[in-house]
C-alpha cells in the first residue's frame, strides 16, 4: 500500500520517514559536492605537483570537467531541497505523476519519473 502525506498544498506518496531519509541523502550529496569543488579549485599541493599539472593538459581538463559536473549535481541537489521545502518534491516535472520511491532513493534529486527520463534521453 502506498502511503500518502500532505506537504504544503500537495499530497505525496512519500512518508515522513522517506522524506527525512531523502533529505539527509541530499544534504550529504551537497556537502560532498561542495567539498569536491573546494578541492578542485584549491591549490594542487606542492610546486612539483603544480608543474606536473601544468604540463598535463589532459589532467587539467579532467579537473575542469569534474568541477563542472560537481556544480551541476550540486545545483540539482539544492533544487531538490527547495522542492522539498515547497512541497513539490517527488512529482515529475513533465507528466506531473509521482516519482517512484525506488527512483528517488537511487537519485534523490530526480526531477522526472523513469518513463519521462527515458523519453528525455531518447530525444537527445
Amino acid at each position: 500500500m502506498v502511503k500518502h502525506q500532505t506537504i504544503g498544498h500537495r499530497t505525496t506518496h512519500l512518508s515522513a520517514d522517506d522524506l527525512a531519509a531523502l533529505r539527509e541523502n541530499l544534504h550529504e550529496q551537497r556537502l560532498f559536492r561542495q567539498e569536491q569543488l573546494r578541492q578542485l579549485a584549491g591549490p594542487a599541493g606542492s610546486r612539483a605537483e603544480e608543474r606536473r599539472e601544468q604540463q598535463a593538459a589532459a589532467q587539467i581538463e579532467v579537473r575542469v570537467q569534474l568541477a563542472a559536473s560537481a556544480r551541476l549535481v550540486l545545483t540539482d541537489v539544492e533544487a531538490a531541497l527547495h522542492r522539498m521545502d515547497r512541497g513539490t518534491y517527488g512529482t515529475c516535472h513533465l507528466c506531473r505523476h509521482l516519482i517512484a520511491l525506488d527512483r528517488l532513493t537511487i537519485v534523490p534529486q530526480a526531477r522526472y519519473c523513469a518513463r519521462c527520463q527515458q523519453v528525455k534521453e531518447a530525444v537527445r
